[in-house]
C-alpha cells in the first residue's frame, strides 16, 4: 500500500481499512484511491485476503495415559465482506486460533486410546475445523482446511510399540516356519511309507517269482530225468544257489564277509533242517 499526495494504492489480494478522524469509514478494494487527509481521512491499515497457515503443536494425554504431541495445520483467510470485523475485533488472530485448537484437541484426545488417536485423526481434525469455523466466523475469518499432520508419542512409547510389533511379526514367522516343517515331515513320512510299501510289493513279487521258478524247475527236472525225486532236485538247486552266492561274494574286492562252515555237507544239513522244519509245521497243522 502506498500513499502519495492523498492518493493510496491497494495491492491485489488485500483490502485497506480507512478511517475518518479515527472512526471506521470504508473498506478499499485493490486499486488506486483518493484519501483527502485534509478532511481527516486516513488509511488505518491493510488486511490480507490470502490463505494463511498456522501450525499448532499441542501436548496432551490419551485415555491409556500416553502423552503425545499433536501437530495441527490450520489454513484460514479473512473474508472481504467482513473485513471490518477481521481488522477490528481481534488483536491477535493467530493466538486466538491456537487457543481454540488447544481446547478442542485436549477435549478430544483424552477420550481415545493411543491406537484410536492414529486411526481417528481425521475425526479430530473435523472436530477442530467445526469449532474454529463456528468461532472465527464471528470475527470475519473463514477456516479453509484443518489437518492433523503429525502425532508424536513419547520416544519410549514409540520404542515399545516397535518392539511389540517386531515380536508379533517374529511370532507369526515362527508359526509359519513350524507349519512348513510340519508339512515337510508329513510329506517325508508319506513318501517313506509309500517307498516301503512299494519295496514290500517288490520283495513279495520277487519271492513269488523265485518260488514259481523253483517249482517249475523241480517239475521239469523230475520229468526229464527218470528216477529222481523232489528231494534230489531241491538238493541240487540249493547247491547251485550256494555256489552262485559264493561267486557274487568273491567278485567284490571290498567284501568284509565272515564265513561259517560252508562245505557241501553243511549245505545238505541246511537242506535237511529246512525239510524237517516244513515237515514239523505240516504235522502241527
Amino acid at each position: 500500500m502506498g500513499q502519495v499526495l492523498g492518493c493510496i494504492q491497494v495491492e491485489q489480494s488485500t483490502v485497506a481499512i480507512t478511517e475518518t478522524f479515527g472512526k471506521f469509514d470504508d473498506v478499499l478494494e485493490p486499486g488506486c484511491h483518493c484519501l483527502p487527509w485534509c478532511f481527516g481521512k486516513q488509511a488505518a491499515g491493510i488486511l490480507s485476503l490470502r490463505v494463511q497457515q498456522l501450525d499448532v503443536r499441542c501436548e496432551t494425554k490419551t485415555k491409556d495415559n500416553v502423552f503425545v504431541n499433536v501437530v495441527a495445520s490450520i489454513q484460514y483467510r479473512a473474508l472481504s465482506e467482513k473485513a471490518q470485523d477481521a481488522f477490528y475485533k481481534l488483536s491477535n488472530t493467530r493466538a486466538q486460533i491456537q487457543s481454540y485448537v488447544f481446547d478442542v484437541i485436549r477435549a478430544s484426545v483424552p477420550k481415545l486410546e493411543l491406537d484410536a488417536v492414529f486411526e481417528q485423526k481425521n475425526d479430530i481434525a473435523r472436530a477442530v475445523e467445526e469449532e474454529l469455523e463456528k468461532a472465527m466466523s464471528h470475527y470475519g475469518f473463514e477456516i479453509v482446511q484443518t489437518l492433523i499432520v503429525d502425532i508424536e508419542p513419547d520416544e519410549h512409547v514409540k520404542r515399545a510399540m516397535n518392539e511389540i510389533n517386531a515380536a508379533a511379526r517374529l511370532r507369526v514367522a515362527a508359526n509359519e516356519k513350524a507349519e512348513a516343517e510340519k508339512i515337510l515331515q508329513i510329506k517325508r513320512a508319506e513318501g517313506d511309507a509309500e517307498s516301503k510299501y512299494l519295496a514290500g510289493l517288490g520283495i513279495a513279487r520277487q519271492r513269488q517269482a523265485i518260488v514259481d521258478g523253483l517249482r517249475d524247475s523241480v517239475l521239469a527236472f523230475s520229468v526229464n530225468v527218470p528216477g529222481t525225486t523232489s528231494k534230489d532236485v531241491m538238493d541240487m538247486v540249493l547247491v547251485t544257489q550256494y555256489f552262485d552266492t559264493m561267486k557274487e561274494i568273491g567278485a567284490s574286492s571290498k567284501s568284509n564277509s565272515v564265513f561259517i562252515p560252508h562245505g557241501p555237507g553243511a549245505v545238505r544239513d541246511i537242506a535237511s533242517q529246512i525239510r524237517d522244519g516244513l515237515l514239523q509245521a505240516g504235522q502241527s497243522n
